[in-house]
């Protein structure tokens, strides 16, 4: 455990996990469109609709978006300058079943018509959780670059999956496997020590029985909001 784990992020307050965590849950979805992001429809759940507007929730979650960090003095203006940019934010509310209390669920539109819906938890202390990606189990926390990969529930994807990183000399941290049932739809996490080249991810896009392929990089994808 380090100092952060006790104390918090530095970061514009005034609540380490309906502030700073609402910034990187918002941050990392950012990162999870990989393009830039033309509209979002935000909705929060439980502590995060009730007490949210108090604790900047809603200022945090668009900051995040924006590309800004947890100290960015610049987060309590975040609506306006999503609007000065031409994105469109939609608040509204939602029951999530089973969810943690600081949850949002929020729906992006991407300029070239990528969508991506994501929920998010904030766990305190600035810690966070992407539950869901579009509509399927995740938890990616952000710690690593993730290979999220949707596929067909039938055998050779995991071992294509993991001869590619191989391949690319990227080791595996951790990998976890989700399906909605046998045969069904399937869904692989690997959060991976190095960067995945971009090439990989197209190749992984085109293969037989890939419904989807999302990708967190921790590098910087975009310019931060000016």
């Amino acid at each position: 455990m380090n100092l952060f784990d006790i104390i918090g992020p530095v970061m514009v307050g005034p609540s380490s996990s309906h502030t700073a965590g609402a910034v990187r849950i918002g941050g990392i979805s950012k990162k999870l469109m990989r393009e830039k992001i033309k509209d979002a429809e935000i909705l929060l759940h439980g502590s995060f609709a009730s007490t949210g507007t108090g604790h900047g929730t809603k200022q945090a979650l668009v900051a995040g978006l924006l590309g800004m960090e947890t100290d960015d003095e610049r987060i309590p203006d975040s609506l306006e300058i999503a609007t000065s940019q031409g994105i469109t934010i939609k608040f509204g509310t939602t029951e999530l079943r089973n969810a943690h209390p600081n949850s949002v669920k929020m729906i992006l539109h991407g300029e070239s018509g990528k969508s991506l819906e994501i929920i998010g938890q904030s766990l305190g202390g600035g810690r966070i959780n992407i539950s869901e990606i579009d509509g399927l189990t995740a938890n990616v926390a952000g710690d690593y670059p993730t290979l999220i990969v949707h596929n067909q529930d039938q055998p050779g994807h995991v071992a294509s999956v993991t001869a590619m990183l191989a391949h690319k000399s990227v080791n595996i941290a951790e990998l976890r496997l989700y399906r909605s049932g046998r045969g069904g739809m399937a869904v692989m996490v690997v959060e991976c020590d190095q960067e995945l080249p971009e090439e990989a991810i197209k190749w992984l896009e085109k293969q037989e029985g890939i419904v989807k392929v999302t990708y967190l990089s921790l590098l910087d994808n975009e310019e931060d909001t000016e």
